[in-house]
């Protein structure tokens, strides 16, 4: 295009029109002449005359032109008019923004009049500025949200950053907040003293959006996290806006910040919470819950370390199997003793959680306890016990390799994934366990021989075990139904089984019938069909379980049986006459056996003591024969030995046979074994630990103290003989409450029983030395070492005292031997008030005694000891002429008597006669062994008593001093 200096210009009307409308039409702002109508002075509507093309993009009305306003818009408000109206009238142009609720848009206006006074046309020209009103209202309400939200306390602070010079001007809140020193943060830090204060995982994206702020102008908000001086977490929300000057430029940022840490912990909680949920939900194994619990537990806490352990309370140690860590720090896994630690252990034992914000500052925690625990990622950590039953069995920990404190919500969050790891832990132990014993029933019923079947409450039998199946040949669904089942039960059995059944499904009781059940062969057997109701806690019926079992062979047996049956006794009787002849045969030799142990073993024994005695007194005559009475004493000495060894060894016999001549007094055993226990530590020697363990309020026993002394020293010593190297010797007693399963055990009657037992730690015993123990002359000691009566001599000695004894005992662990002894309804006698007088003995004169014994070595050896005394003695051969004296007018003292006596009338008879005309007459019996004669199966009565043969002649003269005086 070529353009002329001279081409002439066209300045007629059509083209300036033309010219201003193609202007009007491209400009953006819209524009518009209207025509007003009134009603008197008051402007009621106008008509559009004209508009541009930027008119319909502005007001969003179409095709207005000739059209009035309150057509287009039917609420358009007044004000509208009235301003319109105010220009037709006056011609003032006016400048002003105003918004339409009508129309939901805010307009930027120049109204002018077209045409001098009395036109009625406008020329408007505006811009949509919606978009700007709506933003500076947004801005607005978040000012006053923040004005407002500063009110009620929710603020932290507020702050000036001046873009300009980069100084940041903050409140002492803030600045706290940012761990800024207050003074400083007050005359102004640069930016990046604030930012310090972000999580390096935030600060990327908030130094972003401030740039972004600054840029666009754009409001600012922001969510992120400060980490605290004390190594917390703290999350803020900071809003704020640029200013700028007149040229555009950035001049200052103001906002403020907010604390929103317990919104995003609850925020945060609960996120973990879902996702823990999420996780949970298809994991079926107890490890891989914990883990994935400590992994999502140590995200949201953004700790170092979590993880569960199982807790050994006794040995105090932690046995860890796997455990989530942070980035860069290492697993803890393995077993960990507390102690290495600190004492927090106490606090987990009580059940209490061990919370600590910094090792170096715990007293539970302090110096090398600290310095372990820093070494491993701890120096703050959470301890949380977990409690099955009352018992401190597991462990939830969270570690953290700085000191940080643990809020409120961070011990919330552990116990509700503590609780919720539980829970679907306790699930998937319970499906677990289901699986188990489904397929546990699966095995049961396949390897059961019996056929096994379950159906509903109403009947219907809807499972059948595959061994019934294979039975009948038949698939499951020709056997599944309510009836279904018949077609393989023999027609003349159906009848009397569906009854039954039909009674038991309608009383819920025990269903039973027999009946032929059809193989897959077509043959029949006999089955025995039982089936139970399985109830629910209210007593509904659940399901029915049944079983078949084969009792073909049973029901041919039976027959078998029955034919027996009439031949049965006389088969009975020959068996039993078999058996008595087998078994007393049996006890015949076990008998031989026995007496031949104890007569070889006795003659044994006596005839080493006789050759003693005998030999003794050959030497003796000898030695006196020539004179040499210096040897004298030495043979004679040697002979009282012999012979007191033979009186020992007759009292273990009879002790054994329970024939010993037993004193029974009620005993107190406690004070007895205290009166014992010197004698027992000097015996047993210092390389044996000697523990009497005496029980509380023991109840007396009616015993012999002394042959009580006996046994149990007897028992000492044989413990300490178990045990060549030393060991640990226990004596105990006891209180027993023997039931009838108890006392059958221990081959006693029911009742109460005192019990002694002596324990070692020696080498024990095997069931067959145990099965000899009380055997005569049994002895597992080296030759020399052991007569073999100890034991035997005990177990008499119990048995008569109406106990028993029995022994415990493992090889190389020691044994334990108890003495029970039935328990004395009585008061204990006091040890030692019936000891030995020690007075020389004088007889007071006329004093008499009688003395009756059937031999008169021992008669004559009395009356000596008597006359020796000054008594006057008196003698009969039997219990009749002892009678006859004693029925005579003779002054009698004391009667001395013997049990066993010649003539149809033993000692207790004729004591028993005598007493009638001499009631208080004292009476000492000897006797080589006690009788039930004597002791009447209990004490004896009173001013009675008794001496064993053999016995001292000193002995026997302070016996008879002693009962004369009283």
């Amino acid at each position: 295009m070529t353009f002329r200096d001279d081409a002439p210009t066209d300045h007629s009307p059509a083209s300036t029109e033309s010219r201003y409308r193609s202007l009007f039409d491209a400009v953006e702002t819209g524009f518009c002449i209207v025509e007003m109508v009134f009603d008197g002075d008051t402007a009621r509507d106008y008509r559009f005359v004209e508009v541009n093309a930027a008119f319909e993009r502005q007001t969003g009305l179409v095709d207005p032109v000739g059209r009035l306003a309150n057509e287009l818009v039917p609420d358009l408000e007044q004000h509208w008019f009235d301003i319109y109206g105010m220009v037709a009238r006056t011609g003032e142009t006016v400048r002003f923004e105003n918004g339409s609720a009508a129309m939901d848009r805010w307009f930027e206006v120049q109204a002018l009049r077209v045409g001098g006074p009395g036109s009625n046309e406008v020329a408007i020209l505006f811009e949509d500025i919606s978009l700007r009103r709506h933003g500076e209202r947004a801005l607005r309400e978040s000012e006053e949200r923040l004005r407002q939200a500063l009110s009620v306390g929710k603020g932290v602070g507020t702050w000036k950053w001046h873009t300009a010079s980069d100084r940041v001007v903050a409140d002492a809140q803030f600045a706290k907040l940012y761990r800024v020193d207050p003074e400083e943060a007050l005359r102004g830090a640069p930016l990046s003293v604030f930012t310090d204060a972000m999580d390096p995982a935030d600060r990327p994206r908030v130094e972003a959006a401030i740039a972004a702020s600054v840029e666009t102008g754009a409001p600012y908000s922001q969510e992120y996290r400060l980490l605290t001086a004390d190594g917390n977490i703290r999350w803020v929300l900071a809003q704020g806006r640029c200013n700028y000057d007149a040229t555009g430029r950035p001049t200052d940022f103001p906002g403020m910040v907010f604390d929103i840490t317990d919104r995003k912990s609850a925020e945060i909680r609960q996120a973990a919470l879902l996702a823990l949920s999420d996780r949970l939900r298809d994991l079926t194994d107890p490890d891989e819950i914990a883990y994935a619990a400590s992994e999502i537990l140590g995200q949201a806490l953004r700790v170092s370390r979590v993880g569960y352990g199982i807790i050994d309370k006794v040995a105090e140690t932690i046995t860890i199997a796997r455990d989530w860590n942070a980035p860069g720090i290492t697993t803890i896994a393995g077993v960990l003793h507390f102690r290495d630690f600190g004492t927090y252990i106490e606090d987990l034992k009580t059940g209490r959680t061990a919370i600590v914000s910094n090792a170096d500052e715990d007293p539970r925690t302090p110096g090398a306890s600290a310095d372990a625990l820093k070494r491993i990622s701890a120096w703050s950590f959470v301890n949380m016990p977990l409690v099955e039953h009352g018992r401190f069995v597991a462990l939830i920990y969270a570690n953290h390799e700085r000191p940080r404190v643990w809020t409120d919500d961070d011990i919330l969050l552990i116990r509700e994934v503590a609780e919720r790891v539980h829970v679907a832990s306790e699930r998937v132990r319970a499906e677990q366990a289901r699986w188990q014993s489904d397929e546990q029933f699966r095995m049961f019923a396949q390897t059961l021989p019996d056929h096994l079947w379950m159906a509903r409450p109403d009947g219907y039998i809807y499972w059948f075990s595959d061994r019934l199946l294979t039975y009948c040949g038949r698939p499951l669904d020709d056997l599944v139904g309510t009836n279904a089942w018949g077609v393989v039960v023999h027609p003349d059995d159906l009848p009397a089984a569906g009854a039954a059944w039909a009674q038991a499904l309608e009383t819920g009781t025990t269903y039973a019938t027999e009946m032929r059940i059809r193989a897959a062969d077509g043959g029949y057997r006999w089955f025995l069909v039982r089936a139970e109701a399985l109830r629910d806690v209210d007593g509904t019926i659940l399901r029915w379980m049944g079983a078949n079992t084969d009792i073909d062979e049973r029901r041919r047996q039976s027959a078998e049986l029955a034919r027996l049956n009439a031949t049965l006794e006389d088969q009975v009787a020959e068996r039993t006459r078999e058996l008595m002849a087998a078994e007393e045969a049996l006890r015949q030799s076990q008998k031989m056996e026995a007496v031949g142990q104890l007569t070889g073993g006795l003659a044994h024994d006596f005839n080493n003591l006789l050759t003693g005695v005998l030999g003794s007194l050959e030497l003796l005559g000898i030695r006196m024969a020539q004179g040499r009475l210096a040897d004298v004493e030495r043979y004679s000495l040697a002979a009282q030995g012999a012979a007191r060894r033979a009186a020992a060894l007759t009292h273990r016999l009879l002790a054994f046979s329970r024939r010993q001549t037993l004193d029974p007094r009620p005993t107190d055993v406690n004070r007895l074994i205290a009166g014992l226990e010197d004698m027992v530590r000097r015996t047993v020697g210092p390389q044996v630990t000697v523990e009497v363990v005496a029980a509380g309020g023991l109840w007396p026993t009616l015993v012999d103290p002394n042959q009580l002394e006996n046994a149990l020293l007897n028992l000492c010593i044989n413990a300490r003989d178990a045990m060549p190297g030393g060991g640990r010797l226990t004596i105990e007693t006891a209180n027993r409450w023997l039931d009838e399963r108890g006392a059958l055990g221990r081959e006693l009657p029911p009742g109460q029983y005192v019990s002694i037992c002596v324990s070692d730690t020696g080498t024990g015993m095997t069931p067959d030395v145990i099965a000899k123990a009380f055997d005569p002359f049994f002895t597992t000691k080296p030759i020399g070492l052991g007569t073999g009566l100890g034991l035997s001599m005990i177990y008499g000695f119990a048995r008569q005292s109406g106990g028993q004894v029995r022994i415990y005992s493992e090889v190389g662990e020691g044994s334990n031997i108890c003495v029970y002894l039935p328990r004395h309804n009585g008061p204990a006698d006091a040890i030692g008030e019936d000891q030995t007088r020690t007075i020389e003995p004088q007889a007071t004169t006329g004093e008499t005694v009688l003395v009756v014994d059937d031999e008169p070595t021992v008669r004559m050896l009395v009356v000596e000891v008597l006359e020796e005394l000054g008594y006057a003695a008196l003698e009969a051969g039997d219990g009749a002429a002892g009678l006859e004296i004693l029925r005579s007018d003779a002054r009698i003292d004391l009667l001395v008597t013997d049990v066993g006596l010649p003539g149809g009338m033993n000692g207790r008879q004729m004591v028993d006669a005598a007493r009638v005309d001499r009631p208080d007459l004292p009476v000492l019996f000897i006797t080589g062994y006690a009788e039930n004669a004597v002791l009447g199966n209990g004490q004896l009565e009173a001013g009675m008593h008794v001496m064993t043969k053999p016995f001292g002649m000193d002995a026997l003269a302070d016996r008879i001093r002693g009962l004369i005086a009283g």
